[in-house]
């Protein structure tokens, strides 16, 4: 697996998304694989945290028949935590302050799922 290749791509995200504080790589059982945090920020914790999430999510998801989760947004009064899914064994989370741009982060994070998945499989 590349880690610079993937690196790039989570601080390409913080770069070109206004509001983007921290982001984190992780196995679909909450083990993180690569971070891009802040000093106050345990990537393990949050990690878990998000595996939990999206694991809830798509399971909400399949019994209602929504078809394949994609993403879950939580909006908490300081930030956000956004959990994408990569494929079944991987996920990745980006957190913000109250200044992320959404509709920026889901334009970029499209197009940068698809190159980290991409390289997480060669």
């Amino acid at each position: 697996m590349d880690y610079d290749a993937l690196a790039a791509e989570l601080r390409k995200l913080r770069e070109n998304v206004a509001g983007v504080t921290d982001t984190v790589l992780a196995a679909s059982d909450g083990i993180p694989i690569l971070t891009d945090v802040a000093k106050n920020v345990e990537p393990a914790h949050i990690s878990a945290l998000a595996a939990a999430d999206l694991g809830i999510a798509r399971q909400a998801s399949e019994v209602i028949g929504l078809g394949k989760l994609s993403q879950t947004v939580v909006f908490g009064s300081e930030g956000y935590m956004a959990v994408y899914s990569i494929s079944r064994t991987a996920l990745m989370v980006v957190l913000g302050d109250k200044g992320l741009n959404l509709g920026r982060l889901l334009h970029e994070t499209r197009p940068a799922i698809e190159r980290i998945g991409s390289i997480m499989t060669t």
